[in-house]
């Protein structure tokens, strides 16, 4: 950054930072939350007799998280993507949002 203040982008302040770091942690917890509760739904019965998970339950867990990542991952890249070619003025035609829904 030269001495006038041209040539780089602004530095964010301390409250943004703080607000940004928030934001971020309500995503995570909302997220760790839909994938609890998704996956303790499909792969947990509610009449659970033992205080241990079987292997079967374990398995259903370990696939469900895997999947659950694996998804938001692609829903990220799409969004992106989305993003990128709202940018360059492509837009998202008359169909919605790239597919979904359709």
């Amino acid at each position: 950054m030269s001495f006038l203040g041209f040539g780089g982008a602004p530095q964010p302040t301390s409250a943004q930072k703080i607000a940004a770091a928030e934001t971020e942690l309500e995503m995570v917890t909302d997220m760790f939350n839909r994938l609890s509760n998704s996956c303790t739904k499909k792969c947990i019965p509610t009449d659970y007799k033992e205080s241990e998970l079987n292997k079967g339950e374990s398995v259903c867990l370990d696939r469900c998280v895997s999947k659950f990542f694996e998804v938001n991952i692609k829903v990220s890249e799409q969004m992106q993507n989305m993003q990128q070619q709202a940018g360059r003025g492509g837009g998202v035609g008359a169909g919605g949002f790239g597919g979904f829904g359709q």
